[in-house]
């Protein structure tokens, strides 16, 4: 069957919020919560669900990840652990999505696979929930607004118990990674301000297209 292509942003597109998101974690000390590495990014819920996303040559990449409670696909280790019929995650799609497909550190298993070719994401078809919304990326990436961003510096010492100004947040997202001290103050006073900024430069190290 042919591959389904997806409405997502692109990797360029999550990479301000993603960075932001992970800037308000590492300050407040949740370092595993989003980070990245040079030819990766990370995001976890802090529930048990997660995304990763890993660059490959060309522009490519692949974004994969599960929710252990709304992921109703079965794929490899899945399938056999829960005796459950297999939805292959990789089926009619190009030999590169399958390269270093690894859970690790986050979980076990995978409920979603989607490629991105350099101009648009798909996946393989399938009918059954993946997880990939309840994960909560676009979320985390403030694609749907603040909200998220907002719940995670709530409890900044400097913010005496507000919300960060939601054109705080917004600017945090725009800066794309380049975050500064002073932006990332605004958002979360009180906290290791130098910590988030250093978390935030890392997701520029990526070749994104």
């Amino acid at each position: 069957m042919p591959l389904i292509d997806l409405d997502l942003p692109s990797p360029a597109q999550l990479r301000g919020g993603w960075a932001a998101f992970a800037a308000v974690c590492a300050a407040r000390g949740w370092t595993d919560s989003a980070y990245a590495e040079p030819d990766r990014w990370y995001f976890d819920d802090g529930g048990g669900n997660w995304a990763c996303l890993r660059f490959h040559e060309g522009g490519r990449a692949i974004l994969f990840g599960h929710d252990h409670e709304y992921s109703e696909t079965y794929f490899r280790d899945a399938a056999t652990y829960f005796d459950e019929e297999e939805t292959d995650l990789l089926a009619d799609a190009p030999e590169w999505w399958g390269f270093d497909l690894d859970p690790a550190p986050y979980g076990d298993f995978i409920g979603f696979v989607y490629g991105w070719d350099g101009t648009r994401w798909r996946r393989s078809a399938y009918d059954k929930s993946d997880g990939f919304e309840s994960v909560g990326l676009l979320d985390g990436c403030s694609i749907n607004g603040f909200q998220q961003l907002a719940d995670h510096a709530a409890d900044a010492p400097g913010l005496n118990g507000e919300p960060p100004a939601e054109k705080a947040m917004a600017a945090l997202v725009a800066a794309d990674g380049e975050i500064t001290s002073e932006l990332l103050a605004a958002v979360t006073p009180g906290w290791d301000i130098a910590a988030g900024v250093a978390a935030a430069r890392k997701f520029r190290d990526a070749v994104l297209r």
